[in-house]
């Protein structure tokens, strides 16, 4: 490692505070995907469910399914075809714009995500919301806005 003098190193509470945000983000995740395996689902599977269950006609364009999961149009369209197969999601063709596409929720995926979705909500309540009191929530919440809205105007491309 480089000790350039004008490189702002984090302070020992700034690297706590970062390791530990990566250690929640990471164990969290995990845990989350392991409580949808027993239904077939990743959490990728289960964010394009939720997006599409509270879209208007529970369709999105492809391309708004993208940036709203941040994944490449490539990505997703391999995501897609691999949901299509298991019967959750079809694509239409967009009537107005011949190239564009939607994706679709299906009957089958809607009754997936009606059965999944209670179960889901009791893991974030048991490894995530359960753990703080309600003002500690509050304060994390408020905490870490400046930083999602931060991301989200200095959000690039996929």
């Amino acid at each position: 490692m480089t000790t350039d003098s004008d490189t702002p190193w984090l302070t020992d509470q700034e690297q706590r505070a970062w390791r530990t945000h990566l250690d929640v983000s990471r164990l969290l995740m995990h845990q989350l995907e392991r409580d949808l395996q027993p239904f077939g689902l990743t959490n990728n599977d289960y964010e394009i469910l939720v997006n599409l269950s509270e879209a208007e006609d529970h369709r999105l364009r492809m391309s708004d399914l993208a940036a709203s999961t941040l994944q490449s149009k490539s990505r997703l369209s391999h995501q897609i075809t691999r949901m299509e197969n298991a019967g959750l999601v079809r694509r239409e063709s967009c009537e107005s714009d011949r190239r564009g596409l939607y994706a679709v929720l299906t009957e089958e995926g809607w009754d997936t995500m009606r059965r999944v979705a209670p179960h889901h909500v009791a893991s974030v309540r048991k490894h995530f919301i359960d753990l703080f009191a309600p003002d500690a929530l509050e304060a994390l919440r408020s905490s870490l806005t400046p930083v999602a809205e931060h991301l989200r105007t200095h959000r690039g491309g996929l």
